[in-house]
């Protein structure tokens, strides 16, 4: 895929149609907390309740079509230097390097639009091998594993925790 084509913006209500390819799609809502989507109203009521409002989360785009999303949750109070990053891309994308560069190009915006943060994290469950690999190929550090770490659609989970300090951030 030619990075060039690869984007990051404010979701829409007109994504509501690519949304719903994606986030309708139970291989990619696997691994994320969001429910898989089951009708265009509420993915329209997801993206003006949710995307919108949300303090940053990005519609992954190709040729400006939503393919994805990337969110980063940043603390507040005493945990304001730290910020949890969360993403997935549509089925048909998957290992094409998108999620890598998408993460890529969040690094440098979060760091610029939240100086308080200094540190990105994520929590992977131990069986996502892809993402995984996502954070380790922008230089996420593997922390350790977090067993029985909490709830996952009904299922407890092992997780790892990743980050990345803004003085280790090569972007």
């Amino acid at each position: 895929m030619d990075s060039s084509r690869i984007s990051l913006r404010p979701f829409k209500l007109t994504d509501v149609d690519d949304m719903m390819l994606w986030a309708g799609d139970d291989r990619v809502t696997q691994t994320i907390r969001w429910n898989t989507l089951t009708s265009k109203e509420e993915a329209l009521t997801f993206i003006k309740d949710v995307c919108i409002p949300h303090p940053w989360r990005r519609s992954i785009c190709i040729d400006d079509r939503s393919i994805g999303f990337v969110s980063v949750f940043p603390g507040s109070g005493d945990d304001r230097n730290r910020a949890d990053v969360g993403y997935a891309v549509a089925f048909e994308y998957w290992g094409q390097g998108i999620g890598t560069e998408a993460v890529k190009m969040t690094i440098p915006q979060v760091y610029s639009e939240f100086p308080e943060v200094i540190r990105l994290q994520a929590l992977v469950d131990v069986e996502n091998k892809a993402s995984q690999r996502v954070l380790e190929k922008v230089g996420f550090i593997k922390e350790g594993k977090l067993r029985k770490y909490g709830y996952h659609k009904g299922k407890l989970v092992d997780l790892f925790m990743y980050s990345l300090l803004s003085t280790e951030s090569i972007y």
